[in-house]
This record gives C-alpha cells, sequence and structure tokens, in this order.
C-alpha cells in the first residue's frame, strides 16, 4: 500500500494519505440538524486523507430522503461545527457534499414550506422510505421556472458560504446519481427550452454556474464535484453514449478552466473507459475514482496515474480505523446492512476499533 497509505500533496490539497471516505446517506441528522452523534461518527473516520460527509440539502427543497442534514439554517451550521471541530481536531480534513436531490423526493419527507422540484415535471420511476407512511411513489416534481432557477443556484452558493463558516474545508457539488445536477444533466430528466436545456453546453450550465458563483464566494480551492458518467441510478434513462462522452469531456474542459480543486468520479458497470481517459486528460486537478476497489486495485490505480486518490465507502462504514487495518493487513469488520438508515448508534457509530498489537 505504497500509494495509498502516503502523503498526498498536489494544488490546495494536503492529506495524510490518498484514501477518501466516500459519501454515503446515514439518515441519522433528526429534523435535519446534524448533532453529537454524526459527530462521533465522522470523528472515528478521520483518519482517511479526506473525508466527504453525507449529502446535504442546501435548501429545504432539496430534502428528499428521511433525516439528512441541511445546510441553510444557523442551527444546521451549528450543529455541523460539532463535527469540523472533532475531524480537525485529530488532523482530519472534511468537505461537506452538497446534495439536492430534486425529483427524486417525497413531499412527504420535506418540512413545512417545501416542495419536489426537477429540471421538468418528469416524476421519476420507483419507490422511496418515508418515516410517516412508509413506502412511497416519488412525488410528481414541479418544473424550475427561470427565476426558481436562480434561487436554486443562489441556495447552493449560500449553503456553501455557511459550510466555510461551519469549518468545512470545502465543499462537493453532487451531480451524481440522478440528483438535480444530473436531471439538468440528462436529456431524458431535461426536456427544457430554455438556456438550461437543450445542447451540451445549455444542460451543463447549471452546474458549471453554481460552480462558477461558489468560487467567486468561497474560493476555488476549496471546490469539488462528483459526477456518475453513464449511470442509470434513480432512473436516470441511458441516452447516446458519444453524446454523454462529450458531455463529461466538456465539464472536465470548463471545470478546469475554474481550476476547482477535484473531480469526483463514481464508477458503475457502464462506464466506458475513453471517458475516464478524456476527464483525466481535459483536468489537470485532483481526481478521485469511487466504485468496487480493493486496496490492491486501488494501488493499481494509482501507481498507473489513473487517479489520484480512492475513495471507499462501505470499507470506511464498517471500519473506523480502516487506513490502520490496510497498514497492518489486518481483518476488516462486515458491514451491518440491518442498521445504515436507521436513527441510533447501532451500525453506526459502534463498529469495533483494532485492538493495539
Amino acid at each position: 500500500m505504497n500509494h495509498l497509505l502516503s502523503q498526498y500533496i498536489k494544488g490546495s490539497l494536503s492529506l495524510n494519505n490518498h484514501l477518501v471516505m466516500a459519501p454515503m446517506t446515514r439518515s441519522r441528522a433528526i429534523n435535519n440538524i446534524p448533532n453529537a452523534l454524526m459527530a462521533e461518527y465522522y470523528a472515528q473516520r478521520s483518519g482517511a486523507g479526506l473525508i466527504i460527509t453525507e449529502g446535504t440539502s442546501p435548501t429545504k427543497d432539496g430534502l428528499g430522503y428521511c433525516r439528512i442534514p441541511g445546510m441553510y439554517s444557523q442551527e444546521q451550521i451549528d450543529g455541523w461545527r460539532l463535527t469540523t471541530d472533532a475531524v480537525h481536531k485529530k488532523g482530519g480534513k472534511i468537505f461537506l457534499q452538497l446534495m439536492h436531490t430534486g425529483r427524486i423526493s417525497h413531499i412527504a419527507n420535506m418540512p413545512e414550506g417545501a416542495k419536489v422540484i426537477g429540471a421538468s415535471n418528469i416524476k421519476a420511476a420507483g419507490q422511496m422510505y418515508t418515516d410517516v407512511i412508509g413506502m412511497q411513489e416519488h412525488s410528481e416534481p414541479e418544473a424550475l421556472t427561470s427565476e426558481g432557477i436562480q434561487e436554486a443556484i443562489d441556495g447552493y452558493v449560500l449553503a456553501s458560504e455557511n459550510a466555510i463558516r461551519a469549518g468545512f474545508d470545502g465543499v462537493e457539488l453532487h451531480g451524481a446519481n440522478g440528483y438535480l445536477i444530473e436531471q439538468f444533466l440528462n436529456p431524458n430528466t431535461n426536456n427544457r427550452t430554455d438556456v438550461f436545456g437543450g445542447s451540451i453546453e445549455n444542460r451543463a450550465s447549471f452546474v458549471l454556474q453554481i460552480a462558477e458563483k461558489m468560487a467567486d464566494a468561497i474560493g476555488k480551492e476549496k471546490i469539488g464535484a462528483k459526477f456518475s458518467p453513464y449511470s442509470t441510478f434513480n432512473d436516470m434513462q441511458a441516452y447516446d453514449k458519444d453524446e454523454v462522452h462529450q458531455t463529461y469531456a466538456y465539464l472536465a474542459e470548463k471545470l478546469n478552466d475554474l481550476d476547482i480543486a477535484y473531480i469526483h468520479l463514481g464508477l458503475g458497470p457502464g462506464v466506458q473507459q475513453k471517458t475516464l481517459n478524456v476527464i483525466r486528460t481535459n483536468f489537470t486537478g485532483t481526481l478521485i475514482l469511487n466504485g468496487g476497489f480493493t486496496p490492491e486495485s486501488a494501488e493499481i490505480t494509482l501507481t498507473n496515474n489513473a487517479a489520484d486518490l480512492i475513495a471507499f465507502g462501505r470499507s470506511y462504514l464498517a471500519n473506523p480505523d480502516y487506513e490502520r487495518r490496510l497498514g497492518k493487513d489486518a481483518p476488516l469488520n462486515s458491514a451491518d446492512f440491518n442498521n445504515f438508515y436507521t436513527a441510533g448508534k447501532e451500525g453506526y457509530t459502534d463498529y469495533p476499533f483494532l485492538q493495539n498489537n
């Protein structure tokens, strides 16, 4: 594990190792407010070179799932400060992932005054869990008006400023997994006829405007972006592969021009190597890859310079001292699947640490 466990320095990032704790929804934010239990969870895992938090909504309208945190109120800023203080006390680095779920939502999961919105009014197939009425079909979204789009962009920017106030080292824009940003990127969920629909450039303008305004607000070096090319998760219907390729080549080029800190790619079974190659070529900042890596395959990827950092999800979920276990070639804990999204400490902060030996 010569690369994985060694220090990483590039641009604005100075990390203790090449391991990233991937963002994972954990549903412990009661009333959408981060709390002490969440701070304990992240502090336990502060040995990762970089922690990226669970998806956190920039506005009330983005709270699609049960008990996910937000970053639009003073209570949420104060709640997240518990986490950043705890992680920094242990020498860790942590970015807040900003995730607006868009049409992947149900109104029963949202606070009073919020509404389900999307790039268009196209309802997502499938269901989601609600604490109040159990499993439900996704709610039909309202298509954002031009004014609504600007409000959404402003919401991301304010949330990024709030994240810095809360002590985060930076923020990651969640443009993957079928959430609002990807709903603009995918022509099957974006049938707009204005400047945010139609061409690749128009559909990409939503996320690029967010990134540009965030860079002005908090600094380009504090921004990352996550994408999942070719993914069909959350009813993202596949479209022309050449157009997918061109979309992410374009995004990599434009985000490189903005000089943001990193691009984070979630790799699914349909991803094409040529697209990974063009992103690597077009974007000269840090590239993070995530998706099914073992320590061995991660080491090979880093050795071949196909990425700069590798993100691990369930490995860190079940092993708060994952980097130490790698260094000692120690056995790993198994994940408690039954408690991934429950509200308490079980399957969250109760995983055992490696004993000193």
